[in-house]
């Protein structure tokens, strides 16, 4: 049984990897132009380099939740997140667009267990009052990653190229491994946890895809945290430097600004949470402001209403730590880790789906008369709305004590 300080110090290291993946899911946004030149890419091409990395990513969680529940958290993440540094060193040495994307796949996989192991350690090492609260705080610590693709990384790329910013990541990724190395143990029950087989696993994860609620669950779950890092990751950087004439270091400086407002998020939804169906109309509450938010940004053609609006958008991705707590009291505790694994596939691979979508609706704007940021955010509130719709109308988790919303 380990001590809530020694907890807290566990949590934190593997806060260290987490930090990585999210400046490696936010690159985009400061490399888009320079790869765009290098290797004359279409927006389309640009969403294929940016959510190769988060199919990826999401089409793992599965396996890293029988990985974690057969070898525990620690293993996991140590034998994973290897992969990472030699895809951000590939990515650097790369020489044709298909060896990016292909640096990108290694990256999304040595990341992928990065986030799942924090919530699988909170929900086995802290109590349940706790798990949102500390969730935030994990989202705002492992979101530090993403002021690394802010200014700091926006005047790397611009003094020396996006290969030099890969090559920092790599070693700043070295450094995380190192970090989880020595400080992250986990007690001998959590850690050799085999008492099912792969096969029985994997039963498991189908009956969960069985159970009623999942889909609506699912449903919101892969728009949400899409919309903010396809935002933040991808589209921001360029409409900033294309719609209003910014340079990159301004862009970096705003993209900056954006990511320290997300940290704060998490934390202030997870002091804001409370058990009971009122969670989950507060989420579609805070979903629909999303939505309405990612509108403006889109068809607003203002430099005050896009940098404010997208930090508003970037406090507001904070309610996605209820949709964590909602997962958390969803299911019942030998599901826990396996369904955190299911919910953070859906959020990831609806990352590569968006990316990828907004990517094609860009390209097609110019055709019918729009402009191409307008269709991307324009598509991304849509894709919000029908997820909203989805959550709310689709039956609730009635384990939880919460009704379907519609009723």
């Amino acid at each position: 049984m380990l001590s809530t300080r020694q907890a807290w110090k566990m949590v934190l290291a593997l806060c260290t990897a987490f930090a990585l993946s999210q400046a490696f899911r936010t690159v985009g946004a400061v490399m888009a132009q320079q790869l765009q030149a290098d290797f004359r890419l279409s927006a389309e091409a640009l969403g294929v380099f940016s959510g190769s990395f988060h199919f990826a990513f999401g089409a793992m969680q599965l396996f890293m939740g029988i990985g974690i529940d057969l070898h525990g958290v620690r293993r996991t993440v140590l034998a994973v997140f290897p992969l990472a540094i030699a895809g951000a060193l590939l990515s650097a040495w790369s020489s044709s667009f298909a060896w990016l994307v292909f640096g990108q796949v290694l990256i999304g996989v040595g990341c992928a267990p990065a986030f799942l192991v924090c919530t699988v350690f909170i929900a086995r090492h802290f109590p349940t009052a706790r798990f949102a609260f500390v969730s935030g705080m994990v989202l705002g610590v492992g979101g530090l990653g993403m002021l690394a693709t802010g200014t700091p990384l926006a005047w790397l790329v611009q003094s020396e190229s996006w290969r030099a910013g890969f090559v920092a990541l790599a070693l700043l990724s070295v450094l995380a491994w190192l970090v989880v190395f020595a400080l992250v143990h986990e007690p001998a029950e959590a850690a050799d946890r085999r008492t099912e087989s792969v096969a029985e696993l994997l039963r498991r994860f189908g009956a969960m895809f069985a159970m009623p609620h999942t889909l609506g669950i699912l449903v919101l779950g892969a728009v949400t945290y899409a919309a903010f890092i396809s935002l933040r990751g991808l589209w921001l950087g360029p409409l900033l430097i294309e719609r209003h004439g910014f340079s990159l270091v301004q862009s970096g400086n705003v993209l900056l600004g954006i990511s320290v407002i997300s940290l704060c998020g998490p934390a202030l939804f997870g002091r804001l949470d409370s058990e009971g169906p009122g969670r989950r109309r507060r989420i579609v509450a805070f979903a629909l402001g999303y939505a309405i938010l990612l509108a403006a940004v889109g068809f607003v053609s203002s430099a005050w209403v896009d940098v404010v609006g997208a930090a508003l958008i970037g406090l507001v991705s904070g309610f996605i730590v209820l949709q964590y707590a909602d997962v958390r009291s969803s299911y019942p505790p030998e599901l826990t880790g396996r369904a955190m694994a299911v919910f953070t596939m859906a959020m990831f691979l609806g990352v590569a789906l968006m990316q990828w979508l907004t990517g094609i609706a860009a390209s097609m704007a110019t055709a019918f008369g729009l402009e191409p940021f307008a269709a991307a955010l324009g598509l991304m509130a849509l894709l919000v709305l029908v997820g909203v719709a989805a959550f709310a109308w689709l039956p609730g988790p009635a384990a939880a004590g919460a009704r379907p919303l519609r009723s």
